[in-house]
C-alpha cells in the first residue's frame, strides 16, 4: 500500500510540475517516458516523443558536434551530466535550457532521467546586460582617455609645473586601472587583493621585495574599489618620493581584516605601514593627496580614512562597511 501510495505521490508531481521538461531515456538516449512539462516546453506529444531519440531536441550544430552523445556518455560514467545550452522546441524554435541528465539505476536496468528547465528570458535579459555593460565599458574608457588627452594637452601648453602634470596623468591611470579591475568583474564589485597587486605592481622588486600584501578575501562594492585604488596610488607615490619605497631598507605593510558590530554588520579595516625610510615629520600643511583619500572615504563610500605621520613611517587606517552576506550585486541596467 505504501509503495502504491509513494507512486501515485510521484506521478501527481510529475505531471503538474509544468516549468520542468521530465522525462526518462534508455542508455542509448531513446525517450521512454515524457511529462505534461516537456509536452509544454518542447512541443511535443507523449506519443510523439516516446520511442524518439533526445538528440532531437538539440540545435543543428550541437547535433552535429556530438554534443547529445557526449552528455549520454558523461551521465553514464559519472552518474550526471548538467546540460546548459541552446536546445529546439517541435516547431524549430530555439530556447535557452538549464538542465541535468542522471543516471538512475531501476529494478530490472539502468535509465537515464533528464530535467530540463526553460530559461529563455533570463538568458535574453543576461545578454542584454552584457551588451550594455561592453557599450558603457567602451564609452567609460574614451572618455578616460578624452580627459587624459585634453589635461596633457592643456598642461604642455601651459607654464604649469612638469612634477604636476605628472601627477595629474599619473591619477588619470590609476582611476583607469581601477575601471578595468571592475569591467573584469562586470561591475559587480572587484576582489580588494586584485587591486591592492595591480596598485603595487609596478612599484614593487622581484628580486627585492619591499611591499608585503595581506588579507582575507573581500569583495567591495565599485564605488569602494575606485577610492581604494586612488588611495593606493597616492599612498604609493608618497612613499616613492618621501617615504619607505625612497630606500632600499625601506618595507611596506599592507595587510585588512574583517570584523563584525554588535547589530552583525561586517566592516572591514585595512592597514598601510610604512617602516625603514627616512624620518618622518608632521606636514606643515594637508596636500592634495591626503585630501584626496580623505574625501574618497568620505560620504560616497560610507567609510573613514586616517593617515598618520608617525616618525618610523606614515601609517594609513581605511574602514569601510561590507554587506552582510560580502557579496556585492551585479549592477544592473
Amino acid at each position: 500500500m505504501a509503495f502504491d501510495h509513494d507512486t501515485r505521490l510521484a506521478t501527481m508531481i510529475l505531471e503538474n510540475a509544468l516549468e520542468y521538461a521530465i522525462f526518462t531515456m534508455d542508455l542509448d538516449g531513446v525517450i521512454t517516458t515524457w511529462s505534461r512539462g516537456a509536452e509544454q516546453i518542447l512541443g511535443y506529444t507523449r506519443e510523439e516523443a516516446v520511442g524518439m531519440s533526445f538528440g532531437a531536441l538539440f540545435v543543428a550544430p550541437d547535433r552535429e558536434a556530438g554534443n547529445h552523445i557526449a552528455e549520454l556518455a558523461k551521465a553514464n560514467h559519472d552518474g550526471k551530466a548538467e546540460d546548459t545550452r541552446w536546445h529546439q522546441r517541435k516547431n524549430g524554435e530555439r530556447f535557452w535550457a538549464n538542465g541535468m541528465t542522471m543516471r538512475v539505476e531501476g529494478p530490472e536496468t539502468p535509465v537515464l532521467l533528464k530535467i530540463l528547465r526553460d530559461e529563455t528570458p533570463a538568458k535574453l535579459a543576461d545578454d542584454q546586460r552584457v551588451l550594455l555593460l561592453n557599450e558603457l565599458n567602451h564609452r567609460i574608457k574614451n572618455t578616460l582617455a578624452t580627459v587624459q588627452s585634453i589635461a596633457e594637452q592643456t598642461l604642455r601648453a601651459s607654464d604649469t609645473d612638469p612634477v604636476a602634470r605628472r601627477s595629474l596623468t599619473e591619477r588619470l591611470i590609476a582611476l583607469s586601472d581601477a575601471h578595468n579591475v571592475l569591467v573584469e568583474e562586470n561591475w559587480a564589485g572587484a576582489d580588494l587583493m586584485s587591486i591592492v597587486r595591480q596598485a603595487m605592481a609596478p612599484h614593487d622588486q622581484p628580486a627585492l621585495p619591499r611591499i608585503h600584501i595581506n588579507g582575507p578575501p573581500v569583495r567591495l562594492s565599485p564605488q569602494q574599489a575606485v577610492a581604494m585604488a586612488l588611495a593606493l596610488h597616492e599612498l604609493a607615490t608618497n612613499a616613492i618620493k618621501y617615504g619607505a619605497l625612497a630606500r632600499d631598507s625601506g618595507r611596506v605593510d599592507v595587510d585588512w581584516n574583517l570584523s563584525h558590530d554588535r547589530q552583525g554588520a561586517r566592516h572591514m579595516t585595512f592597514l598601510w605601514r610604512e617602516s625603514g625610510g627616512p624620518p618622518v615629520s608632521q606636514p606643515d600643511h594637508q596636500g592634495f593627496g591626503t585630501r584626496l583619500i580623505a574625501r574618497s572615504f568620505g560620504q560616497e563610500s560610507d567609510g573613514q580614512a586616517r593617515i598618520a605621520f608617525a616618525p618610523e613611517g606614515v601609517q594609513c587606517v581605511i574602514t569601510l562597511p561590507l554587506s552582510i552576506s560580502g557579496e556585492i550585486p551585479p549592477l544592473w541596467l
